[in-house]
This record gives C-alpha cells, sequence and structure tokens, in this order.
C-alpha cells in the first residue's frame, strides 16, 4: 500500500475529505518522526512500539576484496510489533 491509498483508506474509514486525511497522516508521521529524533519512544498499546537502537562505530570487511572499512555509529529506528496487530495478522 502506497502513501496515497493508505491516505484513501483513512479518508473512507473517518469520514474525512481526502485534504483533511492527508493533513492528519502527515502530521501523525511528523510527531512520530519528531519523538524518534528526540529518543523517545512512541507507542499504541496493541499495534506497536517505535524506538531507535544506537549501533556502535565497527569495521566491516568488503566481500571479494577482503578490504576492511570503517563503518560509523548509526541511530537506526525499531518497531516492535503488539500482540493484538500480532494476533490478528496472523490469523488472516
Amino acid at each position: 500500500m502506497k502513501k496515497a491509498e493508505f491516505i484513501q483508506a483513512v479518508s473512507e474509514k473517518a469520514g474525512l475529505s481526502k485534504k483533511d486525511s492527508q493533513k492528519a497522516v502527515d502530521a501523525a508521521l511528523e510527531a512520530i518522526t519528531e519523538a524518534l529524533v528526540a529518543g523517545k519512544d512512541v507507542s499504541f498499546i496493541g499495534f506497536g512500539t517505535f524506538s531507535t537502537a544506537t549501533r556502535a562505530a565497527r569495521k566491516a570487511r568488503v566481500p571479494g576484496t577482503n578490504r576492511v572499512v570503517d563503518v560509523a555509529k548509526t541511530t537506526a529506528v525499531k518497531f516492535k510489533v503488539g500482540k493484538k496487530l500480532k494476533d490478528v495478522v496472523a490469523k488472516a
């Protein structure tokens, strides 16, 4: 499902116009992004939790050339699926 299809689905389920649905979706995604950048977790009971994890700097070997390169420290986004969502998807 692409973003436009998601906005259409939200519009139909919420009884909102596409324009209002797009504003709501964009605002929700922006709020989640800002919270993650600030180092906060975003949790939706039953759906899941968005969080961040710091990956330490390391050395990696390039396949084929065996050259060793330095990989910088990074912050990655993680998502842990909630029980309700997990159960609903498993039954589908």
